[in-house]
């Protein structure tokens, strides 16, 4: 198991990454004091991810599979570029 101060992790994340992806458990500390673990996953994020969004009521399982061929032959759409800028700065809010 190795450990790594917040600085350090934020300036090496990748190099600490590999640690993780080749099974090794990561302690993070700030200021010398453990915080957080990062450990590998057992499973794909997705997968889990989304079986904890289905059993927690956040999302629904799809009925059917999709149809990706008949979703890119539908036509696209037709929206005036300024309609849509704005539709983005309101999507995004006061941030």
């Amino acid at each position: 198991m190795k450990t790594v101060n917040i600085g350090t992790l934020k300036n090496q994340l990748s190099a600490y990454l590999r640690y993780v992806r080749d099974g090794e458990e990561i302690i993070v500390r700030d200021r010398d004091v453990a915080v957080a673990r990062i450990s590998p996953t057992s499973a794909p994020i997705e997968e889990g991810e989304e079986a904890r969004l289905i059993a927690t009521g956040q999302m629904k399982p799809a009925k059917e599979k999709m149809d990706w061929d008949a979703f890119w032959r539908l036509p696209a759409g037709n929206v005036p570029r300024d309609v849509a800028v704005e539709a983005a700065i309101w999507a995004k809010g006061e941030r």
